[in-house]
C-alpha cells in the first residue's frame, strides 16, 4: 500500500498465499486501477522491476527458498529484490540470496537486516520444490502432491493417518475435510467409495492446488476443493461427516474455528471426527452443543468424535 501510494505511476501487485491476511488487506487497501491484491498459489508472472519480500526469522526454510527463487525468476534483468529478515545477525538469508544473485548490498539495522539484490542474468539452475509422494489407505496405494508452505510437505502427517483410520465413508455420503493441507485425508476418503462426495477446504491457496492435483493423479472425480478461511462454506447443514486435523498454535483459536465450521456445515445427526495431541480443550468445550462426545487415544494422538445435535 505504501509503495502504491508513493508511486502512483507504478503497477503494484501484492501477493498472498493465505486467504485470511488477504481478506484483511483487501478490506484495508484503497481501491486502485494500478494495484492488485492477489491470493494464489504462486507469485504473479511479471516481469517486475522490484520485488519486496519480508522473511520471518523462524519461517519455513524451504518455503523461503522457493519464494526467493520465484521472485528472482520474475524480475526483469536489472530488477531488484529487497529482502528483509528480523535478525540483525543474519547469515542464512544472505547465503540463500548468494545462490541466486551475484550482486548483493547489505543494510544493517538494530532489529533487522535488509538485502538489496540486483538481477544481472537469468538463473542457470531452477530447483523444483514440488513433491509427489505415495501413501497407503486400506491397502490402496494413493498419490499426493505437496509444496513448501503446505501441511504436510513431502509426507502424510501421522495425525492424518489416525483420522483416516477412524473415518468410515459409505456410498452417498457427503464428506467435508476442513483444513485439507496437501489433501491426503480428502483423497483417502474419496478413494473409499466413488459414490461419496468429498469437499476439501483450506485457507492456503497452495493446499487447494495440491489437493486438486492429487485427486486428479488418482482419478478421483468425487473430490472438490475450496479456498476459504472464514469457516462459512457454500452449503451449511449439508454434510454427513466432517474431518479435521486442526493446528495446535494460536491457543486453539483455529481448532475452535474448525469445530464451529463443522457444526455449521453438518446436518443434524452428522458426525465430526477430529484428531489432536491435546484433548483437554475438546473435553472442556465440546459438551453442551455436541452430543455423544467421545475422546479416545489412537497411538500418539486422540480421536474426538461428536454428533451434531
Amino acid at each position: 500500500m505504501a509503495l502504491a501510494a508513493s508511486r502512483p505511476e507504478a503497477a503494484v501487485a501484492c501477493w498472498f498465499w493465505d486467504e485470511h491476511p488477504w481478506r484483511l488487506a483487501c478490506q484495508a487497501a484503497p481501491a486502485s486501477s494500478r494495484s492488485s491484491m492477489l491470493c494464489q498459489a504462486d507469485l504473479p508472472a511479471g516481469p517486475f522491476d522490484l520485488a519486496v519480500l519480508p522473511v520471518p526469522r523462524r519461517g519455513e526454510a524451504e518455503f523461503t527458498r522457493d519464494v526467493l527463487q520465484a521472485a528472482c525468476q520474475r524480475l526483469a534483468i536489472g530488477g531488484k529484490l529487497i529482502a528483509a529478515v528480523d535478525n540483525p545477525d543474519d547469515r542464512w538469508l544472505r547465503d540463500q540470496l548468494g545462490a541466486l544473485f551475484a550482486k548483493i548490498a547489505v543494510q544493517p539495522f538494530p532489529d533487522a537486516t535488509v538485502y538489496v539484490a540486483l538481477k544481472q542474468s537469468e538463473l542457470r539452475r531452477v530447483r523444483n520444490y514440488r513433491c509427489q509422494f505415495a501413501f497407503r489407505d486400506r491397502g490402496r496405494l494413493l498419490q499426493a502432491v505437496s509444496r513448501p508452505g503446505v501441511f504436510a510437505h513431502r509426507r502424510i502427517d501421522p495425525g492424518a493417518r489416525q483420522l483416516l483410520a477412524a473415518a468410515e465413508v459409505r456410498a452417498g455420503m457427503r464428506v467435508l475435510d476442513i483444513g485439507c493441507g496437501a489433501g491426503t485425508v480428502a483423497i483417502g476418503a474419496a478413494a473409499r467409495d466413488a459414490a461419496a462426495a468429498v469437499h476439501a477446504v483450506d485457507g492456503n491457496a497452495r493446499a487447494v492446488e495440491c489437493t486438486l492435483e492429487g485427486a486428479a493423479l488418482n482419478g478421483l472425480a468425487n473430490v472438490t476443493a475450496e479456498l476459504n478461511s472464514t469457516g462459512v462454506y457454500g452449503e451449511p447443514g449439508a454434510y454427513d461427516l466432517a474431518l479435521a486435523n486442526p493446528p495446535y498454535y494460536a491457543d486453539f483459536r483455529i481448532a475452535e474455528l474448525f469445530v464451529r465450521a463443522a457444526h455449521r456445515s453438518l446436518r443434524p445427526g452428522g458426525q465430526l471426527i477430529a484428531v489432536t495431541k491435546h484433548p483437554a480443550w475438546y473435553e472442556e468445550h465440546m459438551h453442551g452443543w455436541w452430543r455423544d462426545v467421545e475422546i479416545a487415544p489412537s497411538k500418539q494422538y486422540w480421536v474426538v468424535r461428536a454428533i451434531r445435535a
